[in-house]
């Protein structure tokens, strides 16, 4: 074989080897920084909305203590929440989600406490309601930035 042709067949096959390399590695980086924003997207969406409802959860347990709830309306907001929770969460969360709702109607519609007995409640803390809502929403965020969902 020509020396002069196994040269130039040498430069071809380093550059299309070299070239083929630098386009794969970049191809992976693209791949991979997208993927990682693509998460770090739906981790902020969830926590946002894990926000929501634990701030509107909050609102309508301390309202239930000292008086009852007069209209379905004032759970209106709690529910819009549950249902976006519904359409974008695991279902470990949307189970924690539903006891929640569950564990705040049955403390809205109950009988008032007395002040005496608010205050004894929110000290004891025997049963807060958003503590498994929250926990689950914890591990489900943590297996998303792990990239498990």
């Amino acid at each position: 074989m020509d020396p002069a042709l196994v040269s130039a067949l040498s430069a071809i096959l380093g550059s299309a080897v070299g070239g083929s390399a630098t386009f794969a590695t970049t191809w992976l980086t693209q791949r991979t920084e997208g993927r990682r924003a693509s998460i770090e997207s739906e981790v902020r969406k969830r926590e946002g909305l894990y926000f929501e409802f634990i701030a509107e959860g909050s609102k309508l347990l301390m309202e239930g203590l000292d008086h009852q709830f007069e209209t379905p309306q004032r759970l209106d907001p709690l529910y819009s929440i549950l249902n976006r929770i519904r359409l974008r969460c695991s279902t470990e969360v949307l189970s924690a989600a539903d006891d929640t709702v569950n564990q705040i109607l049955e403390s809205g519609f109950r009988p008032n406490l007395s002040p005496e007995e608010i205050r004894n409640l929110l000290l004891a803390r025997p049963n807060d309601p958003l503590k498994t809502f929250g926990e689950a929403c914890r591990s489900e965020l943590a297996r998303l930035e792990r990239g498990a969902l």
